[in-house]
């Protein structure tokens, strides 16, 4: 059995990233996981978007802490991944529902919805204004959907230790993933993690510092690893160990995990 393939904000090499849309076509490929960052809107919604400006993926110089949720149902948030659709004759009609600002709430609705079990991971973005709130706010949703319990499909991720003690403490059995980006980080986290919480290095660190990524794996612990998007580091994870591959090409990754007879988690 293979890695599970995660969708990195959905199958954001094809669509806009965090986009109804991009999650739609993952799932439609077989993705086993979708990937979100989430922040906290002003009145209080949770949203699917990874800066913490909307420069990038809807043109807008406003901040989404400081934002309501109707101001943000106002913007584009496709068009940049495709800033010539306007001249292309054959392109197909804008549908805002599935290229719009997406809600948490949407996102898990349509994975409760969907035919087969999926798992999401939902990354905590910090710093933030609201601080602990969006950690508290998370685990009220996952309450509603009854996914605070063991056996959820719903793991929390953050680059913040101090994130995931929140989200033990408001939900001990609710999984836990680290992400780690610096080598130098490792030798802090290794003494105040505990067994049961997931390592999600990126891929950079297999490439410069496998000895340490067989460290973080010591004692069956999972390993988690974005960006997975090529032959050759898929191939590094597959050696490795890896349980999870977080990718932005869901798709490319299924068909290459099939060539080598290794069906996806």
């Amino acid at each position: 059995m293979g890695p599970q393939v995660v969708a990195h904000r959905g199958a954001s090499y094809e669509l806009a990233e965090h986009t109804l849309g991009a999650y739609l076509t993952a799932l439609d490929a077989g993705a086993g996981g979708l990937e979100c960052d989430v922040r906290l809107t002003a009145d209080g919604h949770l949203v699917c978007v990874h800066d913490r400006d909307l420069r990038r993926t809807a043109s807008s110089r406003g901040l989404v802490s400081t934002m309501d949720l109707a101001e943000l149902n106002e913007l584009d948030f496709s068009g940049w991944k495709n800033p010539w659709a306007d001249l292309d004759d054959e392109a197909p009609d804008r549908d805002e529902t599935l290229d719009g600002v997406l809600t948490l709430r949407k996102l898990l609705e349509t994975v409760a919805d969907y035919e087969r079990r999926v798992e999401v991971a939902i990354e905590t973005k910090h710093p933030t204004r609201f601080g602990g709130l969006v950690e508290k706010r998370l685990v009220e949703m996952l309450r509603e959907f009854g996914w605070e319990t063991p056996g959820s499909p719903v793991r929390v991720m953050s680059f913040s230790f101090t994130a995931l003690q929140r989200v033990e403490r408001l939900a001990p059995d609710v999984q836990r993933v680290q992400l780690i980006d610096k080598p130098t980080l490792w030798p802090m986290l290794r003494r105040v993690i505990d067994s049961d919480t997931i390592m999600g290095p990126g891929i950079a660190l297999l490439r410069d510092h496998p000895r340490l990524i067989d460290n973080m794996a010591r004692r069956n612990r999972q390993l988690h690893v974005w960006t997975v998007n090529t032959e050759a580091d898929l191939d590094l994870c597959l050696r490795m160990g890896v349980r999870a591959v977080i990718t932005d090409r869901p798709a490319y990754i299924l068909d290459l995990l099939d060539e080598r007879g290794q069906a996806a988690g």
